[in-house]
This record gives C-alpha cells, structure tokens and sequence, in this order.
C-alpha cells in the first residue's frame, strides 16, 4: 500500500489512549516583573499568558485526531480540579472524546507547567509538575478497569501511554497490564500498542514499542546485557519496535530486526513529544497494513514532522504525505 491509502485508512478506524493523560501548560512569564514579594523577599514569576494542550498519553491523542483518526477517545484518571477542567476543555478543543476519563476527587490533574520566557522564548525556569506519588487508590483502579473491560472492545486500535516515572506507577498498574495481556489473547488481531518509559518489560503479549534507552534499561534490569531478541521474547510473540532517534527504528520480529530508517533531520526544532506522535501513527499503520516494518516506516514519517514543530507538535496527512516524497 501507498502511504496515501495508509493514511486515507485512517479515517475508517477508532482509537482509545488509555492510561497516563496529562495537561500541559505553557506559560510564558516576563521576566521584567520579577519583584520581590513584599512578604518573603522571593522574587516572583510575572506568568502574562497561558497556552494549555493535552500531554503525555493526550500527545498521542492530539496525533491521531491530526491524522485525521475516525474516532479518538483518552480513558484515564484526572482530579475534580481546575486542571481536570482545562485538560477536558483541550481535548474537547482537538475533537478528543474526554468521557471515558476517571474523575477522582482525592487525587490531583497529572499536570507539567512549563515557564518560557516572553523575552527569549526559551524554556529556562525549572518545570513545575503536579503528579502522584502514591499507588492508584483500589476504587479508583477498579473504575478504571471496569472502563476498560466495557469500552476497550468499540475502538480498532487501543494505545496503552505509561508515562509516570515515578515506582509507584501511574494509571498504568499491574492489573491493568494483566488486563491488556488478557485482551490481547483473546483478540489476537487487535493491535494493542504499549509505551512505557520505565516498565517496558512487565507488558505481555502486546506490541510493545520503547525507544533505545528504554530498550537497554529493560534489557540490563532482566539480563544484565543488551539483547533486543531476549526482551521481545519475554515480553512475547508480538513484533517489538525500538525506535532509536535520527537512525530510525528497529523491528524485532521471528523472521529477524529489521532497521526501517529514517530521513536525518540536521537541526531539528523540538524532539519533544517525537515517541509520542511515532505511536500515533505506527499504531494506526499496524493496523490498516499488518505490517510491523510499514508501522514503522509511517511512524517515522509522522516524528520527521512533528520534530520540526516547537513543543509537542502534530503532524497532518498533507504533511506526512510531504515527508514521504
């Protein structure tokens, strides 16, 4: 298939992100009103305008709704806070069903605030993140799954986004990796996309796509050496893919790894949100062609983008069609 009809096929198909889903903030302060507190003597951050967008697992969402993905949804846990608001609001914005999002009011919107400057544009303060510490709350894991257990199956595609790097984990947890390993059983055709930053090795029987460091990270944790076709074993039968940067990705299959590579981008813009908008379309790819190898070609494609964009940028069908030529 061209990668017109890949992408055309989108349209055709629904996709659910579910776990970690993140506000950003992006709030650009002026540094010429840094004033002492009169209370404290601490300077202040003057904030003098703010620009939000779902993160994290919402990166990816954002993707597929600008790839034009027939039906996106996000299921995972956000605060009765403002934040939890602004998050749903940003979704909405992208054409992003919000619905599926848990709503605990003990535990606060996983949100990063980034501090850029108004004068250079530069992010140079330290971020300011709202996160959770402690394991998922029983009740509010059981909401969860029962979510899972009764929308997963209305959506061609289910993206699995465990981004919290903290060892207690995020909404990502043990039974919801069971959870997917079951599903992934029982409907072996579905393709069932995992990213993980620091767990990749826990998931079973579903594609599971770390980049490079991630990769190595498991694969020292297990075995004490880099051996991508241990890994890919342990976690099972699925293809693996490991992207790895500018040289493009790996595809770990029975038949052998695969190097599907990349056009080299000599400065890019930003290579934030670079994993996230691959997922988006390799998922997708995977789907429509069957083809691990074609996943990542797409997927390649999609980062060639979004790279070039400040923040966590998206990519078009136009501009991956660009990208290919």
């Amino acid at each position: 298939m061209t990668t017109d009809q890949i992408l055309t096929r989108f349209t055709q198909r629904s996709a659910v992100v579910i776990g970690d889903i993140c506000l950003d903030r992006w709030c650009t302060y002026d540094p010429g009103t840094a004033e002492p507190s009169r209370e404290t003597g601490i300077p202040r951050i003057g904030v003098v305008a703010t620009e939000t967008s779902p993160g994290a697992g919402g990166t990816v969402a954002n993707n597929l709704a600008a790839l034009g993905v027939g039906k996106v949804a996000v299921l995972g846990v956000i605060g009765q806070d403002g934040f939890g608001m602004e998050l749903k609001r940003a979704l909405e914005a992208r054409g992003i069903q919000p619905n599926l999002l848990v709503e605990a009011p003990e535990m606060q919107t996983f949100t990063y605030t980034k501090l850029i400057n108004s004068k250079t544009g530069a992010e140079d303060l330290s971020r300011v993140d709202f996160i959770t510490t402690k394991p998922l709350d029983a009740a509010v894991e059981r909401r969860i799954l029962d979510q899972v257990q009764a929308r997963a199956s209305q959506f061609d595609v289910i993206l699995v986004s465990d981004q919290s790097e903290t060892s207690a984990g995020g909404v990502v947890t043990p039974s919801v990796r069971e959870l997917m390993a079951a599903m992934a059983r029982k409907n072996p055709e579905k393709v069932i996309w995992v990213d993980s930053r620091m767990r990749s090795e826990l998931f079973r029987d579903v594609i599971v796509k770390p980049n490079q460091q991630e990769a190595e990270g498991a694969c020292q944790r297990l075995y004490g050496r880099i051996d991508y076709y241990a890994l890919r074993n342990t976690v099972g039968r699925k293809p693996m893919i490991i992207t790895h940067g500018s040289d493009g990705a790996y595809v770990v299959e029975d038949t052998g790894i695969t190097h599907v590579k990349t056009r080299a981008i000599a400065h890019p813009v930003d290579i934030c949100g670079a994993g996230d908008s691959f997922n988006a379309g390799a998922a997708m790819a995977m789907a429509v062609t069957g083809s691990a190898v074609e996943a990542a070609r797409i997927g390649n494609l999609v980062a060639q983008v979004t790279i070039m964009k400040k923040g966590t940028g998206v990519a078009t069908p136009a501009e991956v069609l660009a990208a290919a030529r």
